[in-house]
């Protein structure tokens, strides 16, 4: 999946992508820097791959925008859980 795909809807406050099965979605909140990842939308048919690539391509941008993350939905913790490279992106005082 390329970041091009990727559109940052700012008016809804959400990251979205278009795939065979649907829209993804990653809806955000930015405070101060940091941006809050609170709620992950996406087809129960969508492939858990595809899912993972978005949310890696997701904390991409918010890498390159300085970001530091803070993820409030499950799934994007889970995703946390197992992809240890992206624990940098994590504020002070979060672990996951």
């Amino acid at each position: 999946m390329q970041v091009e795909e990727i559109k940052d809807n700012e008016l809804l406050r959400q990251f979205e992508v278009k795939t065979d099965n649907g829209l993804l979605t990653i809806e955000y909140a930015i405070q101060e820097r940091k941006i809050f990842l609170t709620k992950l939308c996406a087809n129960e048919n969508e492939q858990e791959q595809k899912v993972n690539e978005f949310i890696a391509t997701v904390l991409d941008i918010a890498q390159e925008r300085k970001f530091k993350v803070v993820p409030t939905n499950t799934k994007i913790v889970s995703f946390f859980r197992k992809n240890k490279k992206f624990h940098e992106l994590l504020p002070p005082g979060i672990k996951i």
